[in-house]
């Protein structure tokens, strides 16, 4: 089975530009099943039911998000109602809408999604190694699992990485909006890449007009953040997994210019 992992979506012009292009692309390396980070696929920040449906429409089957899950208040119902839009597991049960795994039955075999969010340099929240513990032991060993952790440390990334190899099929950081060349098949079998990276515009400072981003760590003072408009790229990786044994055989990291 050929999963897509798609980095981190930014603003319409990442949207449009996901849109232009995923239909062939699904088509041309076969892929069964797409996953992309979602959580700053709106114009301004965070996600939109409309940002949400349009990567739906667009070809996208599960959408997972991280820190800005919850910036824009209209997307909460969203959350609860589509089963396919992930927050963090890891985020409190309760207070939080949403759910952080999602099974997709599909024709060849049971694909569970799983979104994890990060510590280090983020928010304080549930640890993500004993969450990851938590929803394993009640996920159906049979099913292809695919990990998204969201997360700022690299050091985070690549140890549970390490920790939940052979425990889940793939595993693909997000939320740094730039790519790692670090893709490779960990020991027990796990495909696994620190960071996919951003599809949004190349001329930005992973999204943002550049000159904004500038002019505030120059000056130190707050400024009100703008998408960049522009040429756009699109970073994913492609996880071939065997549906016997779980494991990935094989994976390949794009950029879509």
């Amino acid at each position: 089975m050929k999963i897509m992992a798609i980095g981190d979506v930014v603003g319409s012009e990442g949207c449009e530009f996901l849109r232009s292009n995923l239909p062939k692309l699904k088509k041309q390396y076969a892929i069964d099943l797409v996953v992309a980070n979602g959580e700053n696929s709106a114009e301004g920040n965070g996600i939109t039911p409309f940002s949400a449906r349009y990567l739906f429409d667009s070809g996208v089957d599960v959408i997972t998000t991280g820190n800005h899950a919850f910036r824009r208040r209209e997307v909460y119902s969203l959350f609860d109602e589509d089963e396919n839009l992930l927050r963090p597991a890891n985020l409190p049960e309760g207070t939080t809408p949403g759910v952080g795994i999602c099974t997709l039955d599909t024709l060849k075999t049971k694909v569970v999604i799983i979104n994890l969010m990060g510590t280090i340099f983020m928010e304080s929240i549930d640890c993500p190694f004993k969450k990851a513990d938590e929803i394993l032991r009640n996920t159906d060993k049979n099913s292809i699992i695919i990990v998204d952790f969201h997360a700022e440390a690299t050091s985070e990334k690549r140890a549970l990485g390490f920790y939940l190899d052979g425990k889940v099929s793939a595993f693909f950081g997000t939320h740094t909006h730039v790519p790692t060349a670090d893709e490779y098949i960990l020991p027990n079998g796990t495909g696994y890449i620190t960071d996919v990276g951003m599809t949004g515009v190349i001329d930005s400072t992973l999204g943002v007009k550049k000159d904004i981003i500038i002019k505030k760590l120059i000056t130190k003072m707050p400024a009100r953040f703008e998408y960049a408009k522009g040429k756009s790229k699109m970073d994913l990786i492609i996880f071939d997994i065997d549906e016997g044994t779980k494991k990935t055989t094989s994976l390949e990291r794009l950029t879509i210019r």
